[in-house]
């Protein structure tokens, strides 16, 4: 809800949620037997066999990461002070670096030239900033510390769960 303009992002908030719930469902099934996402890529790889991992929650756990990289890589960008001098509260050079890093190499042309127009309806940082605040108005500064902050306790369980992909070879490269 952060990023604006309803119609162009819903679709991103729907394949994130609709990701988490797949995900949320294999727990819900046996939560002693799905403690972990591990398990849960362990279990489904000897389910699934020679599917495995285009798959179920190994599938929808592989998008939501990257999805989640995205929104890390945009924040990171915005917390460590990288725009566009032109026109400084905009985000769209946050997020083409987001999208270059976390997604661009697993979408289509179509898709990639989709990505690059939806930037033009991306909040300004200032109105994301506020969004993440709630509404609140808070000064950019304790805006930037509490993204760091954020970023300190999610980032290293995103690096795990990315490590967990290339141990268990579960990435997949084809494109959407």
């Amino acid at each position: 809800d952060c990023l604006g303009t309803p119609i162009v992002y819903s679709p991103v908030k729907a394949d994130l949620t609709g990701n988490i719930k797949k995900i949320r469902a294999v727990y819900d099934s046996n939560p002693a037997k799905f403690k972990t996402l591990q398990n849960i890529l362990e279990v489904e790889k000897e389910m699934h066999g020679s599917a495995w991992p285009k798959t179920g929650a190994t599938l929808a756990l592989m998008w939501l990461k990257r999805g989640l990289k995205f929104m890390l890589v945009l924040l990171q960008s915005i917390s460590d002070g990288e725009r566009d001098e032109e026109h400084p509260n905009l985000i769209r050079v946050n997020a083409m670096k987001a999208y270059e890093i976390a997604l661009k190499k697993y979408h289509g042309w179509m898709l990639q030239k989709l990505f690059t127009g939806s930037v033009y309806a991306l909040p300004y940082k200032s109105d994301l900033l506020k969004a993440l605040e709630k509404g609140k108005e808070v000064k950019e500064e304790e805006s930037i510390e509490k993204i760091h902050q954020f970023l300190s306790r999610v980032t290293p369980i995103l690096d795990a769960i990315y490590e967990m992909y290339t141990k268990m070879n579960a990435e997949l490269s084809y494109k959407a």
